[in-house]
């Protein structure tokens, strides 16, 4: 009788934990646009060719700001691409953020023109090339927006 009982519960056991290992391990990949030939020339150029520098929606001020402070410190020295593309996604987040933000578009008013003036440069490719050859404005768009902001504590805390 007790060899019955351990047989059952080790069948029960293992059908269980066959469930949970399904159900776990078939998170599918994120699909990535494939580049194509002329991706470094930029005629095949999509805004956002890794999904993970994607800019996000529906954040407040104070949160992009935040994470956009958070690049302050990094460079390209250890990973470039990374980097960069970082750069830009928590900048157009902020962005975002400022545009959507219930004080209106109006409240920030110097950032939003140095963004509209990053994303003119930029011509919506947010390629590692493109971000590359638009460094110097990309991180002087960061550090402008990281002083303005610095001066202006009500509209982040």
């Amino acid at each position: 009788m007790i060899h019955k009982k351990s047989v059952r519960g080790t069948v029960l056991a293992t059908a269980v934990l066959a469930a949970l290992v399904v159900s776990c391990g078939t998170t599918p990949e994120p699909v990535r646009p494939a580049s194509g030939a002329n991706a470094s020339d930029g005629a095949g150029a999509t805004p956002y060719p890794d999904e993970a520098y994607a800019p996000s929606t529906g954040e407040k001020v104070r949160d992009a700001f935040a994470t956009l402070q958070a690049t302050l410190n990094d460079s390209c020295a250890k990973d470039c691409g990374y980097f960069l593309g970082r750069v830009n996604k928590e900048l157009q987040e902020l962005d975002r953020a400022m545009k959507d933000d219930p004080k209106g578009p109006g409240h920030f008013p110097e950032p939003i023109q140095k963004m509209t003036e990053l994303n003119k440069t930029l011509g919506g490719d947010a390629s590692f090339e493109n971000l590359e050859k638009h460094e110097k404005q990309l991180i002087a768009t960061r550090d402008f927006i990281n002083t303005w902001m610095q001066d202006h504590p009500d509209d982040y805390r």
